[in-house]
């Protein structure tokens, strides 16, 4: 069964513009009032005649739930119904959309969002980890009680990315999707390149500017970027087992990476990315490592905290958007435009949950559609490139090019830099097409030559 079989599309009406509309107002209650939720609230009081106008109805906040209620968010909460139980909220008969934007991918944020769909509210939120690891059970509920979840802002902020793969390429064959999903990452992989800092610096450098968390894993061990690559991928494709998709972050890239990379030219960017499977009973590829990206592409161009959605779909080719992937206000800001998609639309319940399908109603007895395995990158042919501390002797290239002849790795370029340590150098080389497997069994053999000191950095340059 297609997408197209089990998710309808979003029937825009044509809302009353005119402030004589005797529509009564939509009713929000806000679940989490941290930096998005704090910054939806003022984008409302901000542009709530803006809304208003598109919409043909006010929208107005009728409840919130936090943890404190004596924090000073610099928004007016004056008669709003405070819960301090989230899913309070969430039963709330005086609420009419929910919006959960507390984070985590269990525990209150999951309760408020079952809660509201049991009871038929309609759900939107930006938590990336709850979609991307429970969005199959949650599309059940979201058919089962027609309710529709939007999450627009759980990828790349006010990026319009779900809409890039769920509408733009609804009637075509996309091929891949992906991109630079983590502005944390871009951040420091960015300034490391520009200033030759390392990366322990950079990074608390990101963690002073609030661009990266007090513990930061989340972000530079890939598992931010695995969460929107996974909702991605089960728009384009099929819904994924989030915890099948290989996870590379960027801890180990080094400003000799970064140095190495300009000279062949190339930039380094932590991408995720899926591609569509070979056959029909083939599991699309997907997987987040950091890669080497041409320095002439789009990819290359995205610096500092910005973020790249890449698609391309057989007709309508190669698309890129690019833009602020993350913070109060772009998130914010795609929060409500989900918001205003659903006042625009109410009542109507065609807008189901936009995510992996169901064959039919739970309660007909039907099987929800399971998730399937990322097939990874293991047997992926493309271009590498390996980086390691070696000493600088006669016999070493030799030593090396006869272990990867025997996994059968070619090599296209080799180039070397001094080390800090007297007759080492860093070298550095880039393979022709090859085997990811054959390559990572050369680089585990090349770590056991007593003429190399590190184990090699291997990296995908990409596209292939």
């Amino acid at each position: 069964m297609t997408q197209a079989d089990h998710t309808a599309p979003v029937e825009e009406t044509t809302p009353d513009h005119s402030p004589s509309s005797a529509l009564p107002p939509l009713r929000l209650g806000v679940a989490g009032l941290g930096t998005v939720g704090a910054g939806l609230l003022a984008l409302l009081e901000r542009c709530e005649g803006n809304l208003s106008r598109h919409c043909g109805r006010d929208v107005v906040v009728q409840a919130v739930s936090a943890r404190s209620r004596g924090r000073d968010r610099g928004v007016s909460l004056e008669g709003v119904t405070w819960h301090d139980d989230p899913v309070a909220l969430a039963r709330d008969p005086e609420v009419d959309i929910v919006v959960e934007l507390i984070g985590g991918s269990d525990g209150p944020a999951r309760a408020v969002v079952e809660n509201a769909l049991r009871l038929g509210k309609p759900v939107v939120t930006a938590n990336k980890a709850l979609i991307a690891r429970h969005g199959h059970e949650l599309a059940a509920l979201s058919q089962q009680y027609q309710a529709p979840v939007l999450y627009e802002a759980a990828v790349g902020g006010a990026l319009p990315a779900v809409r890039l793969v769920r509408d733009t390429c609804s009637a075509d064959e996309v091929l891949c999707v992906g991109g630079i999903l983590n502005g944390t990452c871009n951040y420091i992989l960015t300034e490391m390149a520009n200033t030759g800092r390392s990366f322990a610096d950079v990074l608390d450098e990101a963690q002073a500017k609030g661009y990266a968390e007090a513990d930061p894993s989340t972000d530079i061990d890939g598992v931010d970027t695995a969460h929107k690559l996974a909702i991605l991928a089960g728009l384009a494709f099929q819904p994924l087992d989030f915890t099948s998709i290989p996870v590379t972050g960027i801890r180990h890239v080094t400003t000799e990476d970064l140095r190495f990379a300009a000279t062949l030219g190339y930039r380094v960017r932590l991408l995720g990315m899926a591609r569509r499977g070979l056959g029909a009973s083939t599991p699309p590829e997907a997987w987040v490592q950091p890669c080497l990206v041409p320095e002439d592409s789009a990819l290359a161009t995205v610096n500092g905290v910005y973020n790249a959605v890449t698609a391309e779909a057989h007709f309508a080719g190669p698309l890129v958007i690019t833009g602020q992937g993350a913070g109060a206000g772009p998130t914010a800001s795609a929060v409500a435009s989900d918001i205003a998609a659903l006042a625009r639309n109410w009542p109507s319940r065609t807008h189901a949950f936009p995510l992996w399908g169901v064959h039919s109603q739970p309660a007909s007895g039907r099987d929800v559609l399971g998730e399937g395995k990322a097939a990874g990158a293991e047997n992926v042919t493309s271009r590498f490139y390996m980086r390691c501390e070696v000493d600088d002797r006669p016999g070493v290239m030799a030593d090396v090019a006869s272990i990867l002849r025997d996994h059968g790795v070619s090599v296209h370029q080799v180039i070397q830099h001094e080390a800090a340590l007297p007759n080492h150098v860093h070298m550095a080389l880039v393979t022709h097409p090859a085997n990811a497997e054959a390559v990572a069994q050369a680089a585990q053999r090349m770590a056991m030559l007593p003429c190399i000191h590190e184990t090699p950095m291997v990296m995908k340059v990409e596209p292939s």
